[in-house]
């Protein structure tokens, strides 16, 4: 885990934005990504389709705030070099504001990362060769990221279960396919046959005080947790990524060393260096459950107020920096 005192991040520091026109350039040479029509906008590589309606337009407009206010910023000159494949990574994902601000950026055909990173937005990943230059990998062994594997990881690294068999089981549960970030659960009442591609979970009572669920986005840097995105959101829509509000806290205030100690477990069996888990906590048992995990995290979450943002970003790249140093130390016998 990273101290980061009171969260204050001052590995760097984000001023206001200044004229320049470098914001608008890296944006333009974005929208090559995308399919756009006049009802909404198609991501080419995932499918995924973003409305073109009010909630979303103004998404993309904070986020856009956001992105501008990031690649305004000074920034060291010093930063790692991380090679991505097979894809590269794009600025809705936390690893390129997070790389951007340490200095850092991607590694460019013919050069030496310190770092080699599998990035590509699918649940499973298939080998990418890469050349034999002894340079760290991060998440090339994590392979599997489905719901039944994530599933699987966390009852082995904490000692109970998630998952339920639906035909054993009586009450109510979560129904859900087993890809990252469709956002598919579903209520279902046991017994019940099981559906093809469906995986069956124990309903977790994340409820919080004044009855909004809470998710626990937890980021993770070279297996290690980094910081907590408290998503809030009411109960009719609990399954969705809509959040009315989002908290940023420190990873010693929302779990125990015990808790840590398994989270970093999980990841190890995942072999998931960088990514993002959802953790739920249930109200009335005190038990932390670890429902999805992904390789490609995107965020900060829009709901989250722009300081905040900005400040989690700043812990990302200290953290980042951090364990991309201790790796290339390694690799030349220094520690």
């Amino acid at each position: 885990m990273y101290e980061v005192e009171s969260l204050k991040a001052e590995a760097c520091s984000v001023s206001a934005p200044s004229l320049s026109a470098k914001g608008l350039f890296i944006l333009t040479n974005l929208l090559r990504d995308f399919e756009w029509s006049w009802t909404g906008v198609t991501v080419r590589k995932t499918g995924a389709r973003v409305p073109f309606d009010a909630a979303h337009l103004s998404e993309i407009f904070h986020w856009c705030v956001y992105f501008v206010r990031v690649v305004l910023s000074p920034r060291p000159k010093d930063g790692p070099l991380i090679g991505f494949a097979p894809d590269p990574a794009r600025p809705w994902y936390l690893i390129w504001p997070s790389l951007y601000l340490t200095g850092g950026r991607a590694a460019q055909p013919g050069e030496t990362p310190h770092v080699w990173m599998h990035f590509e937005d699918k649940t499973h990943s298939e080998p990418v060769a890469l050349p034999n230059d002894g340079v760290a990998r991060w998440n090339f062994d994590a392979h599997d990221l489905s719901k039944s594997r994530v599933a699987a990881a966390f009852e082995e690294a904490f000692g109970y279960s998630l998952a339920l068999d639906p035909r054993q089981h009586e009450g109510f549960a979560v129904e859900k396919g087993e890809a990252n970030g469709v956002h598919d659960g579903r209520i279902v009442t046991l017994p019940c046959e099981p559906k093809p591609g469906k995986v069956y979970q124990k309903l977790i009572d994340n409820r919080g005080d004044d009855g909004l669920m809470e998710d626990l986005r937890t980021p993770t840097v070279n297996g290690q947790p980094a910081l907590v995105y408290i998503k809030r959101r009411p109960e009719q829509v609990r399954f969705s990524n809509d959040n009315s509000q989002c908290w940023l806290r420190s990873v010693d205030e929302i779990f125990s060393p015990d808790e840590i100690a398994s989270i970093k477990h999980f990841c190890k069996l995942l072999r998931l260096d960088w990514g993002g888990l959802d953790i739920l906590r249930d109200r009335t048992s005190g038990l932390i459950y670890i429902v999805d995990a992904n390789r490609t995290d995107m965020g900060p979450p829009i709901a989250l107020p722009l300081s905040d943002k900005l400040k989690s970003t700043c812990i990302l790249a200290s953290a980042l920096k951090l364990s991309c140093e201790k790796v290339r130390l390694r690799a030349g016998g220094g520690i």
